[in-house]
């Protein structure tokens, strides 16, 4: 039996082979395979249509709220802060005292000046008044040597006392002119003492206290006005023709959504910026300002060219 049991398992194994490898065909598979016209219904192509370009109506410009003049006001000279006459918020007239540094040394040497400067005109005034004798002096000599009473030396000694005369009055005249011209300059020390507003407007900062030591150029107020306000903005080289002299556009604040403002261009750049290929514009606040105040920033609404 065992050789002939060994026989048969190759026969067995071969079978058992070919019965796994036979697979039933899905009838759905055999369908669609036999009709394959049937199976190609893919989803419909739509042509596509054209877009539409893209434009905005309006380009949104962002910048901030500027004053024409808003300046730093500068000590002149160097010397103490004397007194401090106004603090930051208030509002100032133009030449006004904002502070006043310590002026009593100069005011010493003023005093001198003007002294010296009485001294040399009184000086002026007699030698003048003695020109005025050596002349006629002169004078009666010359009538005198014509009747032959003098000799000629006496005559030549009373004109040139008149002319020696004349030239120390000219002399003493330039003493004069440069004792007016210290006593100017310290009138102009004493007046840089005084620091004054540059215009009327508002006092934005104040960067100094009394008893402080300043030197010339240190900052010690900033100045603005008020208004009227403007924005100054860029705008590409294709607005060129587009925006014009006096026109208005919207104006907005992110933080004020609830106010609404207009602006009118009151100057375009001549020229294009080669470098960037912009035109610089700027706009001037139209109506009541709200609550704007200079240095916000605000968006500005520009028509765009199509």
């Amino acid at each position: 039996m065992k050789p002939f049991c060994t026989a048969l398992l190759p026969l067995l194994f071969a079978a058992v082979i070919t019965g796994c490898g036979e697979q039933k065909e899905n009838p759905s598979t055999a369908q669609a395979a036999s009709s394959p016209e049937k199976n190609s219904t893919a989803a419909p192509v739509v042509a596509n249509k054209p877009a539409a370009e893209a434009s905005a109506a309006e380009l949104s410009v962002t910048a901030p709220l500027i004053v024409e003049h808003q300046v730093d006001v500068t000590a002149q000279r160097d010397g103490i802060v004397a007194k401090v006459s106004v603090d930051t918020g208030a509002r100032v007239g133009p030449s006004a005292v904002l502070a006043q540094l310590d002026d009593r040394q100069l005011k010493a040497n003023l005093e001198a000046a003007r002294a010296k400067t009485r001294s040399v005109a009184a000086d002026l005034k007699n030698w003048q008044a003695e020109a005025e004798v050596l002349k006629a002096d002169y004078i009666r000599a010359q009538r005198l040597y014509a009747e032959k009473l003098i000799a000629e030396e006496q005559l030549q000694h009373a004109k040139y006392k008149a002319e020696s005369d004349e030239w120390d009055i000219l002399r003493v005249t330039e003493q004069l002119n440069t004792s007016k011209e210290e006593q100017h300059s310290l009138e102009l020390e004493l007046e840089k003492t005084r620091i004054m507003a540059p215009f009327g407007g508002l006092v934005a900062r104040r960067y100094v206290r009394e008893g402080q030591s300043v030197a010339k150029g240190d900052r010690l107020f900033w100045v603005t006005k008020e208004g009227p306000l403007r924005v100054r903005f860029t705008l590409p080289e294709k607005f060129i023709s587009r925006v014009k002299k006096g026109q208005q556009m919207p104006l907005t604040v992110p933080d004020l959504a609830s106010e609404k403002h207009d602006v009118k261009v009151v100057e375009i750049s001549p020229v294009v910026d080669p470098s960037s290929g912009t035109i610089e514009v700027l706009a001037e606040l139209v109506g009541t300002r709200g609550e704007l105040r200079p240095g916000m920033t605000v968006t500005v609404q520009v028509p765009n060219p199509r």
